[in-house]
């Protein structure tokens, strides 16, 4: 998919049958925030995941689940990113946690009032979010968040980067079993395994 040439889904093709899709932003930003939530196992995430994306789910769950993720990454082939990742310390985002910083950013940069707005594609906020400037709070604390210590060389300069790192760090709110359940589900989905297993 290319968001400059195709249109944004709105639905989705499951075994020729057409599916609505939730495609709003805040639907794709709760199942980001679903999946590292550790108080739910792979069922319960799987079931809710189904009923926050589709108003009416298809009978084939596995393709269902497949094209809930090919939609939140919106139409690229890569492992899911962003808030969720193997290396909790490389966690440079989330929705929970930064959200009046992100609010403040889009407001900023694009005059985009997201508590106003009806409805915002996910890939188009997406693409909007990749391109907040730098001089957005949320970037900056992003790029502390982000940096590799061990590569800066001036004590003064690492110490004050350890600090910012230290100050804005994320709360750890999953396991690191969690995280592994998550990349076994995508694997399952990606592998064409079956995922009655999980259920």
């Amino acid at each position: 998919m290319n968001i400059l040439i195709d249109l944004l889904p709105e639905k989705i093709d499951i075994e020729g049958v057409e599916y609505a899709i939730n495609s709003d932003f805040r639907t794709s930003m709760l199942f980001e925030l679903m999946m590292a939530d550790n108080e739910l196992d792979d069922k319960q995430k799987i079931e809710k995941a189904l009923l926050l994306y589709y108003p009416k789910i298809p009978l084939n769950i596995n393709l269902a689940v497949e094209q809930i993720l090919w939609f939140y990454r919106c139409g690229k082939d890569m492992v899911i990113s962003g808030g969720i990742g193997k290396d909790k310390s490389m966690q440079i985002y989330d929705f929970n946690f930064d959200d009046d910083y992100i609010y403040s950013a889009f407001l900023d940069q694009y005059g985009v009032d997201l508590q106003d707005i009806k409805n915002l594609h996910w890939w188009k906020f997406k693409a909007m979010f990749k391109s907040l400037k730098e001089d957005n709070e949320i970037v900056k604390i992003m790029g502390y968040r982000s940096m590799d210590l061990s590569k800066i060389k001036d004590k003064e300069q690492k110490a004050h980067y350890k600090k910012m790192k230290d100050l804005y760090k994320i709360n750890d709110i999953s396991s690191k079993d969690e995280i592994e359940k998550l990349n076994s589900i995508e694997s399952t989905l990606i592998n064409g395994g079956d995922l009655s297993k999980l259920l």
